[in-house]
């Protein structure tokens, strides 16, 4: 198979790398290989957090390139639009609809554009906005934000949705697996409503 490139975007504490790593361990799982990279930034006062993952039968380099993502998930909107030109002509962003000041807004340094869904829309053709953080709320936990964004590409990545269930239930503790397992299930859903309704 062709190597197929990843890119996850988010704020500190959205649970950006844990989803990276479910990605990459459902890879290894399926036998594929796999290279995954971060970008921390911020990450702890709310900064942008970035992370590649490359799945194929050989990879050698855990980067993406700028206009090569067959995929983009982003757990915000303004992320979404600061990394959207990661895809290349074609590839698919699936994101969070819930908007997060970063603190330049926060501290009135800047002011949130009101029209960024609209910005996305224009920028890429293939992108589907989801309410990830009720889907989590509902699943029990409204941290499971990352588990709904995992949940709602599903259907696009080069892996059995089983093996990537599986990983969720073998890295989650207690009784977070039930819930990560919910978000998941209530993310495929909510892009599969998305698909129904583009």
């Amino acid at each position: 198979m062709e190597i197929f490139n990843i890119v996850i975007a988010g704020v500190g504490g959205q649970g950006v790398l844990m989803a990276s790593r479910v990605l990459s361990e459902s890879a290894l799982a399926s036998g594929m290989d796999v290279k995954q990279n971060e970008v921390h930034g911020m990450a702890q006062r709310g900064g942008s957090v970035i992370s590649f993952v490359r799945i194929g039968e050989r990879v050698n380099s855990p980067v993406v390139m700028p206009g090569t993502a067959d995929l983009l998930i982003s757990f915000e909107p303004l992320e979404a639009l600061r990394y959207i030109h990661y895809l290349k002509p074609g590839g698919m962003l699936v994101y969070n609809k819930v908007a997060i000041n970063p603190s330049t807004v926060a501290s009135g340094l800047a002011t949130y554009p009101s029209d960024v869904e609209e910005r996305i829309a224009r920028a890429c053709t293939n992108a589907h906005g989801i309410e990830a953080l009720s889907i989590a709320r509902e699943a029990g936990n409204a941290k499971a934000v990352n588990m709904v964004m995992v949940g709602s590409v599903l259907s696009a990545l080069p892996l059995d949705p089983r093996v990537v269930m599986g990983v969720v239930k073998a890295v989650s503790g207690g009784k977070g697996a039930d819930v990560n397992l919910k978000a998941l299930e209530g993310g495929a859903a909510a892009r599969s409503s998305t698909i129904r309704n583009d």
